[in-house]
């Protein structure tokens, strides 16, 4: 194509020259796009071969960002993350007096501030010890107007759930009537561009995290304090694999939902904070074991310990579903 070009513009006049050159890097341009788009195809197409793991052992969603979990039977899964109706993952935070997200790194007893949802998953109460229960209507917050506030950078749009929720947490969190508030992510799809649409509402990285029952196990036998696999905040924990097999696994297939590898998922000082108690280890564990084992060089000092996965194919699933790699 090329060497006709150059025949084609040694002849031509300057203007037929510019044309010729446009048309050329156009051709380029257009070829590269499509080979984009064909790559991206074929590394979201699902393998034809599944090989059978295991089985789902434990289900959470962590309705409020930092915050205890619900353990759940069985949820709807989309790209956003898991569900059951107005229950959705990571799809309320604390912020401060500017917008700006609070994660229980900063505040440990975050992490014991319950979240329970009525029978129609319409209605969200709190709990936290030394402290009355507090309603919010979820439904009702769909109505209201949006304000901006930052998650890890990214400016994505919120709806703040009141004053009076905002004291109960002020109340808990701070000891004084204000300084901290509760927001709603009332879209259904991302508005983040970190990781396309795979980085779900208020995520880190994506709306599903993945690991197994054997890989904890395997953590335990390295300490003296053991932990679970709350320690972790997993959305799924499959029972049945060896330790850490999912590293390997490029594809999941659990009940009707297709999920694709996105990366590992790099450990904080997050992992050090005891889900029950809602304080961060005086001496740095686990977090201080996996980083004497589990780093990835290229990836820094932050250990892996479990994968991130986006929904390829939406679906639901429940406790005791074969899990499939590819």
């Amino acid at each position: 194509m090329f060497s006709k070009l150059i025949e084609e513009l040694s002849g031509s006049s300057p203007s037929k020259q510019a044309l010729l050159v446009a048309a050329g890097v156009g051709t380029v341009a257009v070829g590269a796009a499509g080979a984009y788009y064909i790559k991206k195809r074929i590394n979201n197409t699902p393998p034809k071969q599944w090989r059978r793991v295991g089985e789902i052992n434990e289900i959470y969603v962590y309705p409020i960002k930092s915050c205890a979990p619900i353990r759940m039977s069985r949820v709807s899964c989309v790209d956003l993350g898991p569900k059951r109706n107005l229950l959705r993952d990571r799809i309320f935070m604390v912020v401060n007096a500017d917008g700006k997200l609070v994660m229980a790194r900063q505040k440990p007893k975050m992490v014991l501030i319950q979240p329970q949802f009525d029978d129609g998953y319409q209605k969200m109460t709190l709990s936290a010890p030394g402290m009355d229960g507090i309603t919010i209507l979820v439904g009702e917050l769909f109505k209201q107007e949006s304000v901006k506030a930052v998650v890890w950078g990214e400016t994505v749009p919120t709806v703040d759930c009141g004053d009076e929720v905002a004291k109960w947490l002020s109340t808990y969190l701070l000891d004084k009537a204000d300084g901290y508030r509760l927001r709603f992510y009332p879209l259904d799809k991302t508005s983040r561009k970190k990781s396309d649409e795979d980085t779900g509402s208020l995520h880190d990285e994506t709306s599903y995290m993945l690991f197994n029952t054997a890989t904890v196990e395997d953590l335990n036998t390295r300490l003296d304090q053991k932990v679970t696999a709350l320690q972790f905040r997993p959305n799924f924990v499959v029972k049945g694999p060896s330790a850490y097999a999912e590293d390997d696994w490029r594809w999941v297939k659990i009940g009707s939902t297709v999920f694709k590898y996105v990366n590992p998922c790099l450990r904080c000082v997050f992992t050090n904070i005891d889900p029950e108690k809602g304080t961060s280890s005086a001496d740095g564990q686990p977090l201080k074991t996996l980083k004497s084992y589990r780093r990835i060089p290229e990836l820094g000092e932050s250990p892996a310990f479990g994968i991130y996965l986006g929904v390829r194919l939406p679906g639901e699933v429940s406790l005791g579903d074969p899990v499939y790699y590819g």
